[in-house]
């Protein structure tokens, strides 16, 4: 008994954390994106704000704010999906609800892998691996999206439409799970609704990286040579 009560505590903490923090941190994390679209000066301003927060506090949020929830989730998340019965392949079961459950667990695998990708490549290699801050600015992110025959911009692509996807289906799941949508029509128009926010986070998402390919990064002008002051020597 004190098992299955902790498997419901422990999903319903699950399906928690899959909208607050993990969820409002990405749709706020694609919106600073999207400042990408206003240039290079717009948002390397959003990168000069974060690093003029004072550093025990921003390690606090990254750790206690985003890290552990990230964590908990993602690892909680392969849990239920190695005991996850699919069921879609027989006829019988292959209902919209079934699909979307599936879709929800092998989205969650691939970003829990794909975060982890882009958490060390980002945030850590600028901050403890010594490449500077300046590689997460305009520049250095345009650079990684490009290089490699724009595999960044692919991976990225790919990752921002399995996030949106898994978000808007979590707001579904969520609503259930917590009691918030009982009857079918009310479910049903909350899965009209995820649907129509799953199309806009990736639209917010995709505009973002689109925003690294239309500009060039700002470089500073060189420092013009002082010129040396001529000294008039008068002639007596």
């Amino acid at each position: 008994m004190a098992l299955n009560r902790e498997n419901f505590l422990l999903h319903k903490l699950h399906s928690l954390t899959g909208i607050v923090p993990i969820g409002f941190y990405m749709v706020q994390h694609l919106t600073l994106n999207s400042f990408s679209l206003a240039g290079p000066d717009k948002f390397n301003a959003v990168i000069a704000f974060f690093e003029g927060v004072p550093k025990h506090l921003l390690l606090a949020i990254e750790i206690l704010v985003l890290g552990i929830p990230i964590l908990f989730h993602g690892i909680y998340g392969l849990f239920i999906t190695q005991r996850a019965d699919v069921n879609v392949y027989q006829k019988k079961y292959r209902y919209a609800e079934n699909w979307m459950y599936f879709f929800q667990r092998v989205t969650g695998v691939a970003l829990f892998f794909l975060i982890i990708l882009h958490v060390s490549t980002t945030t850590i290699a600028a901050k403890y691996l010594g490449r500077g801050i300046e590689h997460i600015q305009y520049a250095g992110m345009q650079q990684m999206l490009v290089s490699n025959g724009y595999l960044g911009l692919i991976l990225y692509a790919i990752g921002v439409l399995l996030a949106s996807y898994h978000l808007a289906y979590g707001l579904w799941n969520f609503c259930i799970r917590w009691g918030i949508t009982v009857s079918d029509h009310a479910q049903v128009a909350l899965r009209r609704f995820s649907f129509a926010a799953f199309v806009a986070i990736t639209a917010l998402g995709w505009a973002a990286l689109a925003g690294f390919l239309i500009h060039e990064p700002e470089t500073k002008a060189p420092v013009e040579a002082r010129a040396t002051p001529t000294v008039v020597h008068s002639i007596r």
